[in-house]
């Protein structure tokens, strides 16, 4: 049958969609709230370089024990059910965070808030993934990644709000003055419970993943489901006995694992796993922690720093929102092709400014412009691709395990990115560091033309026979 001429209740995929992509928007405020914290928080516990770069890091300890739990706590419980755990994670790390006595406290809580990305960076893309349509599944999965990008924004604006107020803030009632004026950082990281609380709320109104469901052999509520998102009876028909054929070729297999292990799976868990770590040391992700430090060290105020970030994040929420209007029409590999070269170029001019900026008089308006293009090259390709292509390419009977395996490979990158940066920032200079990042683009870019199946258009039933057929070869 061919996909793309089934009719679909596009309504209702999109709404349950949008909630399941407020898990991004947690995930991209928890991330990019830290950026507009460190120095304030370094200050109050008087930290070290290593505390600092700890307080930072912490909270990505927590996702990778997120990420590692995800995958079987949604495989078992469901992806609904997973969902509701990450947003009472969430909200509790918020509150714990504005009302911690110590920097021992406020690192615990920033871990449990980290439990729950780590959760939200499985789940969240791997559940609209399986409700998605074959010809709409890019763009509804890349609603994920643009929740992220509007959770920087919406953090790097919460930051630049919040440190404005607190120059004149003054209230009677001494937790608040804390909240909001000495101690900003409180409410900074507090805000968080909003968002954390609706999400909670919303996904009540979700239904579980239908695919999910008929892994659990519950053929019933699975055709209800999918009654929702297909119109017409035989494609409903079609979907279901196309899922469940596919389960049956791994029904012989006794274990996950052994389902994993087949040479095929492997590969693609492989391929997934280091394009997720290459795409954290190409240094997007440096940018955003550590944004505004990088512009004070080129002489900027940090109330000018937290400004510049957050047009750094207002390109990176518009141009992923342009991503998500072509990634279905384009494809995912020819925007990896376009968008890391384009990166490459921006890290080379990066690294160009901090050698050569004082002989050549750059001011700070010619690195702002270089960051802001490599952030719109970084949120057109990798940004955009990474959770469609690790949600789409494992076998349904795995997809929340082997996506966790792959999705942990990200965190490590990440945390080690988070760990690293302060260090090859005085290490290696700006420069070399940002030269460091132009070469990491290169075996990323190698790996998806080489190894990565285009999967634009293809069901997920159609993109697991690809391995299998690629294991007999």
């Amino acid at each position: 049958m061919n996909t793309k001429n089934r009719l679909i209740n596009m309504q209702y995929v999109a709404f349950i969609s949008i909630v399941a992509a407020l898990g991004g928007l947690l995930f991209g405020y928890d991330t990019a709230v830290i950026s507009g914290t460190v120095s304030q928080v370094t200050a109050q516990f008087e930290l070290n370089t290593l505390q600092s770069g700890w307080y930072v890091g912490c909270a990505l300890v927590g996702s990778i024990a997120g990420v590692l739990f995800a995958g079987r706590l949604s495989d078992y419980f469901g992806r609904k059910n997973t969902m509701i755990l990450s947003a009472l994670l969430f909200t509790a790390s918020a509150l714990g965070c504005a009302l911690s006595v110590s920097f021992n406290h406020l690192v615990v809580w920033r871990m449990v808030g980290g439990a729950g990305i780590g959760i939200v960076s499985v789940v969240c893309p791997l559940y609209i993934s399986e409700v998605s349509p074959a010809s709409h599944r890019g763009r509804l999965v890349s609603l994920y990644q643009l929740a992220i990008t509007v959770g920087f924004l919406v953090a790097y604006l919460v930051n630049y709000f919040l440190l404005k107020l607190s120059v004149d803030f003054y209230s009677s009632v001494s937790s608040f003055q804390r909240i909001f004026g000495s101690e900003s950082w409180r409410g900074m990281l507090g805000a968080e419970t909003l968002p954390a609380a609706l999400f909670f709320l919303v996904t009540f109104l979700i239904p579980e993943s239908p695919r999910w469901l008929l892994v659990k052999n519950k053929e019933d509520k699975a055709f209800a489901i999918f009654s929702k998102i297909f119109v017409k009876t035989e494609d409903i028909s079609f979907q279901v006995n196309e899922t469940k054929k596919i389960l049956q070729l791994q029904s012989e297999v006794s274990s996950d694992w052994k389902v994993l292990m087949q040479p095929g799976f492997r590969k693609a868990v492989i391929i997934g796993a280091a394009i997720a770590i290459l795409g954290q040391f190409m240094g997007v992700n440096a940018v955003l922690y550590y944004g505004p430090t990088i512009f004070e060290s080129s002489g900027l105020s940090s109330g000018d720093s937290l400004f510049y970030q957050s047009l750094i994040g207002a390109v990176n929420m518009l141009t992923t929102v342009l991503a998500l209007l072509i990634i279905d029409k384009v494809g995912r590999k020819k925007l990896v092709y376009v968008g890391v070269s384009g990166m490459i170029l921006s890290l080379i001019l990066i690294g160009f400014y901090f050698l050569f900026s004082e002989q050549m008089g750059l001011t700070s308006t010619f690195l702002l412009i270089c960051f802001l293009a490599y952030i719109f090259f970084t949120a057109g390709s990798i940004s955009a691709v990474i959770f469609v292509f690790l949600s789409e390419m494992y076998p349904t009977r795995i997809r929340g395990f082997a996506m966790s395996l792959a999705t942990f490979s990200l965190w490590i990158g990440t945390y080690l990115i988070g760990q690293l940066t302060p260090w090859l920032l005085a290490t290696l200079s700006p420069a070399g560091t940002f030269f460091l990042f132009a070469v990491m683009c290169l075996p990323y870019m190698f790996i998806i033309w080489r190894l990565m199946p285009e999967t634009t258009g293809k069901t997920l039933e159609e993109i697991e026979l690809f391995w299998l057929k690629d294991e007999k070869k």
